[in-house]
């Protein structure tokens, strides 16, 4: 008996509902195109619309230490293609190509705010949630406060729904592919 491994596909437009269209739509303006990621969600129904409602939530993070979070994680996940989606992103967001390597290793050097979030998020996501003492210690040394530590968690979370998807499905991946660290 033989097996097959699944191939998973991209929906196109045609091939989601019409809510997931009208996400698709509006992707298309915002974005000049659909990522990959977002249209794989569309296969299900409301899972589009509820990752982007996460995503876009209100924050206590700026863009840019929410980059540090998301470039961290995906890299510890091993995700390529959020790797790849992130790096672009972070460019976008005002980071060097260096700083971006620096973010993915989990020590962006340049900033000591920023590698206080860094070591954090590492240290939450290597442990499942029991960051050790002293990640937590330098986190709050360097300014942030709890509520901070909440949003840091839910981008945590926001980027593990999409790091274990694309880890699950392998499907292509859309951005310019990120440097293997």
């Amino acid at each position: 008996m033989t097996t097959t491994e699944r191939v998973f596909t991209v929906p196109t437009r045609a091939e989601v509902s019409a809510d997931n269209q009208a996400i698709f739509d509006a992707l298309q303006k915002k974005l000049g195109f659909v990522p990959n990621l977002y249209a794989y969600f569309a296969k299900n129904e409301t899972a589009l619309a509820d990752y982007l409602a996460l995503q876009n939530r209100k924050s206590t993070l700026r863009a840019k230490e929410r980059e540090i979070v998301n470039l961290v994680t995906s890299q510890i996940n091993g995700c390529r293609y959020c790797q790849a989606a992130h790096t672009a992103i972070g460019k976008m967001s005002g980071y060097s190509y260096e700083q971006i390597l620096e973010i993915r290793r989990g020590k962006p050097i340049f900033d000591a705010k920023l590698d206080a979030l860094a070591r954090f998020t590492a240290s939450v996501v290597e442990n499942r949630g029991r960051a050790s003492k002293e990640s937590k210690e330098a986190f709050f040394a360097a300014g942030y406060d709890e509520a901070n530590m909440i949003d840091v968690i839910i981008v945590v979370g926001d980027k593990i729904i999409s790091n274990y998807l694309h880890n699950l499905t392998g499907f292509e991946i859309d951005f310019p592919l990120a440097e293997s660290l």
